[in-house]
Formats: structure tokens, C-alpha cells, sequence
């Protein structure tokens, strides 16, 4: 009845079909909002920064932390400000800025008084004559 040429065929189709149908479906991948990098620039507080550490604080419903801070501004805008001293960041709501408060606990970490390194115990330490 059937060719043995158009039988493989249909079985070639069917073939095709069964592993097309055992793949995961591909999903539409949606890009995760990029944030933006170049524009970062993380330092200490300075005394022209008050009114912008002010606004900011106002955004975030929260008291201005006391004490010395580092902060990030991105493309100029002060966005974020960690206190130096510890304790929780302020920043922008209306700015992405997630991705800054990992730099700024690294950069405050740096900034912070290293603490006083122990002295060798006089047995291990080497007199030279």
C-alpha cells in the first residue's frame, strides 16, 4: 500500500514531533532591568552635602543618621548614604539603588578604624644580636 519511502518519511515526521514535545517549552526571557554603572561615585559626606543628605533623609521617612557617612551619587544625585559608624542606610525610594548598598557597606568597612592588632608574645618573637 505505502511506499517505502513515504513510510520513512512519516516516520521521520513523527520522530521530529516526539522530540519537539520532550523539549522545555522556550520561554520569553525578560530582561532584568538594568542598573546603571558609570555614573557611581562612592565617598565621605562633605559639609555641601547637608541639604541633599536632608532631602534625602525626607524621602526615606527616616532621621538623619549622626555622624560621618559614605555616600553614593549617581551621575551627580546623591541616592544612598550609609552611616560610618554602622546602622541602616537611607536612600532614594524613587531610584534604584539595591545594587549600591552592597558597595557602600565595602567601601564604609574601608573606612572604618581598623582594629588594634595584637602584639606577638615575647616567646615567639625573634631577638636578633
Amino acid at each position: 500500500m505505502y511506499d517505502v519511502g513515504f513510510r520513512q518519511m512519516m516516520v521521520n515526521d513523527r520522530v521530529d514531533a516526539l522530540r519537539r514535545a520532550g523539549r522545555r517549552p522556550v520561554r520569553a526571557q525578560v530582561a532584568a532591568p538594568k542598573a546603571e554603572m558609570s555614573g557611581i561615585e562612592l565617598r565621605l559626606c562633605r559639609a555641601s552635602d547637608d541639604p541633599a543628605l536632608e532631602r534625602l533623609a525626607a524621602l526615606a521617612e527616616r532621621p538623619l543618621p549622626f555622624g560621618r557617612l559614605v555616600v553614593a551619587l549617581v551621575n551627580g544625585t546623591l541616592v544612598a548614604a550609609l552611616p560610618l559608624g554602622g546602622g541602616c542606610a537611607i536612600r532614594d525610594p524613587f531610584a534604584k539603588t539595591v545594587h549600591l548598598l552592597p558597595l557602600l557597606e565595602l567601601r564604609a568597612s574601608q573606612l572604618r578604624q581598623p582594629e588594634p592588632r595584637r602584639a606577638w608574645p615575647a616567646r615567639l618573637v625573634r631577638r636578633h644580636a
